[in-house]
């Protein structure tokens, strides 16, 4: 099938709450054109500098999330434009993006990334490390970001109970969290599930899903 029917697809069997990302990492321009002209404008690319050369490409009107993991050095690339951060993983990350969005007279919206996978090359924030983040007067005092949601990815496994559990301990966190609100900090973003687990990220109450090659493809590793 064509980019444009996986897309279909995958778009006509997913709940109308849920929202899908495209991931264009290491694709070409030209495939994520085939994207744009289905209509579909929310993008997630993994590195900075991807990201920026893309976007300088790509129209306007493009959607863009950083999903990969950022150093605090590369957050003023991406400050002007980026719509999502998803990999928060530190109140310094959180300090920094903050100075680089005052710097473009703007709030950035951010997921604070969990880490829930039985597995150790992820990233991601222990549940008591997140609990404290947030609770920091450090963190209260940052006025141009703001938390709008969890992100967070399971191990890479066969094991279907295994990612189950874990994104259901991940969906009972975010509704812990939900009940705390405040200027910079307001739950609606449940982000987990990629192209091998999303169907069940989904069934555990996911309301964003990050997908690439059941989109464009196996990708062109580089």
């Amino acid at each position: 099938m064509s980019i444009a029917d996986n897309l279909k697809q995958i778009k006509s069997s997913l709940p109308s709450n849920v929202t899908l990302i495209a991931v264009t990492k290491t694709h070409p321009i030209e495939k994520l054109m085939e994207v744009y002209h289905a209509n579909h404008k929310i993008f997630g690319e993994n590195k900075v500098q991807e990201l920026c050369e893309k976007h300088e490409q790509l129209p306007k009107d493009i959607e863009w999330h950083l999903i990969g993991h950022l150093q605090t050095n590369k957050v003023k690339y991406i400050a002007g434009f980026v719509s999502l951060i998803h990999s928060v993983d530190s109140l310094k990350l959180l300090q920094e993006i903050n100075k680089q969005a005052i710097k473009n007279n703007r709030i950035i919206n951010c997921l604070l990334q969990l880490y829930i996978a039985n597995e150790e090359t992820k990233f991601g924030l222990s549940y008591n490390e997140a609990e404290e983040l947030i609770n920091s007067q450090a963190f209260k005092s940052l006025n141009n970001i703001k938390i709008v949601g969890l992100m967070s990815m399971a191990s890479n496994t066969e094991n279907s109970n295994q990612i189950k559990n874990e994104f259901n301990s991940l969906k009972v966190f975010f509704d812990k969290l939900k009940k705390q609100t405040s200027n910079n900090f307001q739950l609606t973003i449940l982000s987990m599930g990629m192209s091998s687990d999303y169907s069940i990220a989904i069934e555990q109450g996911s309301n964003m899903i990050r997908v690439g090659s059941s989109i464009f493809g196996e990708r062109n590793y580089k």
